[in-house]
């Protein structure tokens, strides 16, 4: 590989966007607010495009759109599927996945307290007790919790393929 000094700027802009998308990705496998997985291939594709694929070709690349598509629809669905697990009807699951989404719009703590939210008040319109509707809060919130340790594993998973195919293949 040139010297970085020796680069064309193009390829300094390229690199640059790779290396910025890589770690905002990475930032964003851990904070709900920035969308993780999507940065992350979005980085990992602009790596393989400054190296013209020669390492890094389209089965890997399919593959990691594959794993990034995983990773945003577990984010997605992990506090219903948590709210459900807690014995959640179906109003609290669909109250769940709403507060997630719009918890989106309201930062770290909307994207932390969205989908309690939404499970507390979908229980709640429901017609159940309090107690049933936190439970199913507590639920939607583990959800999310799991769901962002799928999340991560997933978007390291990710960034190892392509090192790992990176590697091997020089």
């Amino acid at each position: 590989m040139a010297d970085w000094l020796t680069l064309p700027w193009l390829d300094l802009l390229i690199w640059s966007g790779a290396i910025l998308c890589i770690l905002a990705g990475l930032v964003g496998l851990v904070l709900p607010a920035i969308p993780g997985p999507p940065l992350l291939f979005v980085g990992l594709w602009l790596a393989a495009f400054a190296e013209q694929y020669v390492f890094v070709g389209t089965k890997t690349l399919v593959f990691l759109g594959v794993l990034t598509v995983l990773a945003v629809a577990l984010d997605f669905i992990a506090g219903a599927l948590g709210a459900k697990r807690f014995g959640a009807s179906r109003w609290a699951v669909t109250g769940a996945l709403i507060g997630a989404i719009v918890g989106i719009f309201f930062g770290l703590i909307g994207l932390l307290l969205g989908p309690f939210v939404g499970a507390v008040a979908g229980e709640l319109a429901s017609g159940r007790a309090f107690d049933a509707a936190s439970r199913a809060g507590i639920g939607a919130t583990v959800g999310l919790l799991i769901g962002t340790a799928a999340k991560l594993a997933i978007g390291l998973t990710m960034l190892g393929v392509f090192v790992f195919v990176r590697l091997t293949s020089s």
